[in-house]
């Protein structure tokens, strides 16, 4: 009560202009290329021929363009550089007219994409183009979208500001977020993995052209044998003692053989595969495209399995009563179970020296043969050994195609995570050992380019790997 004995009225409180609420990032972005004075610089323009000059392209190499706001500097990738452009933006209403009209008059040259760069990016090419584009993302956020965009481009160049901006004034906001100087910029991204090639300061702004995935050679290094030295030492032991026909050398054969390598292309190549059956050609298989090949109503002459795993016993069944198997001795006895003697012969991919000393101690002949860590690897030049010198390459892709490893389920290799990988402007992705193989095929080609003929069949990184090779050496003989 007050003095007059009356109830007062609670103070009163006084009310200003309500709080400004933070415009949502992309309302941003869509209300300043509503107007035309955002539209007036472009520094993806500007900075397109410094780009080409520190990456030198070649024709037709992919890129995406992070974050390309008008769009204009992914055109001049396409115009100068030759390029296919990927863009990407969060918002929907960036693109300049001209730009978008290219979009939909020349879709397999440029094309875009609305998109978040704090989210998982889907696409992938050999290079990345990101200009005025990370300072405007969250501090917080700067981890998270270096990754994505390190790890769909394999070579990336940034142009980022390291000054205020100036035209937030326009809708009251701001825009730069991140404002930091090139030494943190390099270290975020050797934080991220990324290789800086070259950088450059300049008096608003960074340069930095680098690279982020493993070599080729690296994920060689860095793959582990599935059975220990050990066990494969054993089970080598157990199949030598247990009499087996030993594999040997033939002389040369004019028969063509097709080797199916289990790689999803095999599924688009159903026809071709039995017209060259049907022509008189062999047919091998190795591993689950045994079992593939019998539900296709193919009955393959040899089945060859390298794995030292005992669940890997599955790949020898169903027996087919045509069918010659080839077993490397290291495999697991219960993969040789049930064969029929007559029709199986052991091969050996190495033998320690204990082991080469049991096949002399039986007389046995001893004919290791090399290759690489894949099966395909070593059937190759096992085939080789056999007299078999032309062959057709079905399913040997090396890479993954519509998220499948294999052309039938194989679930031991479910889980493994896809890197892209580039190879003559494209990119595949790829798990770890088909990195490796890919890799050590190169250097299986070397050692027996000239013993063998190939015709590697589908769209995998290992044809367009020998057409890119095979284009190297036309422009040569050109030059």
């Amino acid at each position: 009560m007050n003095q007059a004995g009356t109830i007062g009225h609670a103070p009163s409180v006084r009310v200003g202009p309500p709080v400004k609420q933070p415009m949502a990032e992309v309302d941003k972005y869509q209300k300043l290329w509503a107007g035309q004075r955002y539209r007036q610089a472009s520094p993806g323009e500007q900075l397109a021929l410094t780009f080409l000059e520190q990456a030198q392209p070649e024709k037709d190499a992919e890129v995406i363009d992070f974050g390309c706001g008008t769009g204009r500097g992914a055109l001049a990738l396409a115009l100068f550089g030759g390029m296919r452009v990927k863009m990407l933006d969060f918002t929907s209403n960036c693109l300049d007219p001209e730009v978008a009209a290219a979009c939909e008059s020349q879709p397999t040259r440029i094309s875009f994409k609305q998109h978040d760069l704090t989210k998982t990016i889907e696409e992938s090419a050999a290079y990345g183009y990101c200009c005025d584009v990370m300072e405007h993302i969250p501090t917080v956020d700067v981890p998270f979208v270096l990754l994505n965009i390190l790890g769909s481009a394999h070579h990336v160049f940034f142009n980022i500001s390291t000054v205020p901006d100036r035209m937030g004034a326009d809708i009251g906001e701001e825009l730069h977020l991140t404002v930091k100087p090139t030494s943190w910029w390099l270290e975020r991204l050797k934080e991220a993995g990324a290789v800086v090639h070259w950088s450059q300061t300049q008096p608003e702004s960074c340069l930095v052209y680098c690279s982020a995935w493993k070599d080729a050679a690296d994920l060689v290094k860095t793959g582990v044998i599935n059975v220990s030295e050990d066990i494969i030492n054993e089970q080598v032991r157990q199949n030598i003692e247990a009499g087996w026909v030993q594999a040997s050398p033939f002389d040369r054969q004019d028969r063509e053989i097709i080797l199916l390598a289990g790689g999803p292309s095999m599924r688009t190549q159903v026809d071709k595969i039995k017209e060259l059956r049907e022509s008189g050609c062999a047919l091998v298989t190795v591993n689950g495209a045994y079992g593939w090949a019998l539900e296709q109503g193919l009955h393959p002459s040899a089945q060859i399995v390298l794995d030292a795993r005992e669940f890997n016993a599955r790949f020898t069944q169903p027996i087919h009563e045509t069918c010659r198997y080839l077993i490397a001795s290291q495999c697991h006895p219960s993969t040789l179970k049930d064969l029929p003697k007559e029709r199986t012969y052991l091969w050996h991919s190495g033998l320690n020296e204990a082991n080469e000393k049991l096949i002399a101690e039986r007389g046995l002949p001893y004919f290791p043969i090399p290759g690489g860590s894949t099966v395909v690897l070593r059937a190759l030049p096992l085939l080789r050994m056999l007299g078999y010198a032309r062959m057709h390459l079905f399913g040997f892709d090396s890479c993954v195609a519509e998220d499948a490893h294999h052309a039938y389920p194989q679930a031991e290799n479910d889980k493994q995570t896809a890197i892209p990988v580039a190879c003559g402007g494209r990119v595949f992705q790829c798990v770890p050992w088909q990195v490796s193989q890919a890799s050590e095929f190169r250097d299986l080609v070397k050692f027996m380019g000239d013993e063998i003929e190939l015709a590697v069949y589908g769209d995998g990184l290992i044809a367009h790997m020998l057409q890119t090779g095979a284009d190297m050496f036309d422009n040569l003989k050109e030059d």
